[in-house]
Formats: structure tokens, sequence, C-alpha cells
């Protein structure tokens, strides 16, 4: 095991640049004098993290987006049942229709707050902090906040057409780079966190 010597953190024999900083390591590939320089940058070799990992990490997500709603329906629930009680079937009526729009909001927000939040500060959702994994821009570094509700925008925006979603959840299956639809769409990647930092 070596050490980046920009940062420090720890790199397997032979890789080419840092997985943490992204800097070209001693051994990494050098081009010669006369050759061609490949367009673009030389982007870090990564270590992408599994289909199953990524599924298992949104479905933790999900489980915890729908604990939020079952919480909310039971107060709404509890609210709008004390307010029929009182004789306010109006008032009750009132709230049912706010309890529709109340859900969608609160969605918004749980995912605000865990892939948007989150991902910008620490690389990482609840979820995808239990199965280890990390998003990452083509650099290594953490996404903007911009980069990471962009990422959800489309995310959520997929979901409106149907048959895209489950798309979408497949797409790393067969992509080289592991990256779902909206990974491309702000161009970052999931890979593996084992020390969860």
């Amino acid at each position: 095991m070596a050490f980046c010597g920009t940062c420090g953190a720890s790199v397997s024999e032979g890789t080419g640049f840092c997985p943490a900083c992204g800097s070209r390591q001693s051994g990494a590939p050098t081009f010669p004098p006369n050759a061609p320089v490949p367009a673009g940058p030389v982007l870090p070799a990564m270590d992408y993290a599994t289909w199953a990992n990524r599924a298992i990490g949104y479905l933790i997500d999900s489980l915890l987006v729908g604990a939020v709603m079952f919480v909310l329906y039971l107060v709404l629930g509890g609210m709008l049942a004390a307010i029929a009680g009182l004789g306010g079937h109006g008032a009750a009526g009132g709230m049912c229709c706010l309890m529709i729009i109340l859900f969608p909001v609160a969605t918004l927000l749980v995912g605000l707050y865990n892939r948007v939040y989150l991902v910008s500060q620490r690389g990482f959702s609840i979820g995808q902090g239990v199965v280890k994994v990390k998003v990452v821009d083509a650099y290594g570094r953490l996404l903007s906040q911009g980069t990471a509700l962009l990422r959800l925008v489309v995310q959520a925006a997929l979901g409106f057409v149907p048959f895209l979603p489950v798309l979408d959840l497949l797409w790393p299956l067969w992509d080289e780079r592991r990256q779902t639809l909206h990974d491309k769409a702000v161009n970052c990647y999931v890979i593996n966190n084992p020390q969860g930092d």
C-alpha cells in the first residue's frame, strides 16, 4: 500500500491517480514527447460501486422516505380525526386536501436533505453510507449542492415518464462506468467508499 504525495490518502500499488484528490502518482502512465495527447483531461481511475450496492442504498433511502411519510400520515390523521370529532367537517375536508399536497412536498424535503445536502457535504446519502458508496464528480471531488440538486431534479423528472425510473435504476448493469441516467446528466460517479469517509 502506498500513500498519495499530495493529500496523503492510501493508494494501491500501480494506481496511476489518487482516488481521493486525482493527482498523478509515480508510476502513472506518461506519453512519449511526440505522441498525441488524448483529448480532454486524464481522469482518475475509479473503483465504481456495484449495481447491487447501489440498489440496496436506494432501497434504504426509499424506506427512510416511507418512514417519514408514515409519521406524517399518523400526525395529520390524528389532527384530522380531532377536527372531525369537534364537528368541523369542512375543516376536515381541508385537512384531507392538505395531506394530499403535503406528501409530495415532504418527499422533496427528505430528498433535499438526504440526496442533496448530505451528498454535497459528505458524499453519500444515509442509504449510500450504509452500503459504503460515495457520489463524486469526474475528478473524485464531492458534488456541489447545485450539482446534487440538479441530479435529484433529473431523477425526479425521469419518474414522470413510464418505465424510465426502472431503466434508470437498471442502467449501471450494462454501463462501463456503472452510471445511472441521472448520474450521466451531471457527469458524476458512484464509487466504493470502504472507509466510510
